[in-house]
């Protein structure tokens, strides 16, 4: 029986500037960093001559766990909002507005600015993290 997700995987192109996103601009505070190689995680994941750093944060309760393989290293996709399976990750922010102005001004991009939704209940905006990640903000109103 599941009792809870422990965390979320985030693969990584370039751990400094996922860090200084994650970290810095959205809160979260390194809980473990290390680098990994050697037989147990090369069987856990299936590839051999893994060579990985993989970094453990969290914010209140939820963790996330980059991973920057040096070894192995992949294409950093174009990825789109609609493509299927797991697409974003949504947080529950305090002024949107001034998290927006930020952000943009940082350099991160957004799909649109923040916008009231129908009913008035929230206002969200989507952004993306340093290696693709959609980040959904959302204020409740």
């Amino acid at each position: 029986m599941v009792k809870e997700i422990r965390h979320t995987g985030i693969v990584v192109d370039e751990l400094r500037k996922s860090l200084w996103f994650y970290k810095d601009k959205m809160g979260f505070k390194i809980f473990k960093q290390m680098d990994e190689s050697g037989q147990f995680i090369d069987q856990i994941l299936g590839i051999t001559n893994i060579m990985v750093t993989t970094v453990k944060m969290t914010l209140n309760n939820q963790m996330i766990e980059l991973l920057d393989f040096s070894s192995h290293k992949k294409l950093l996709l174009n990825k789109s909002i609609s493509d299927i399976g797991p697409t974003h990750l949504a947080f529950t922010v305090e002024n949107i507005d001034e998290i927006y102005s930020d952000f943009i001004d940082n350099g991160i991009e957004f799909i649109s600015p923040p916008t009231a939704s129908a009913d008035g209940n929230v206002k969200v905006a989507f952004c993306k993290a340093p290696e693709g990640t959609f980040i959904e903000l959302v204020e409740l109103q």
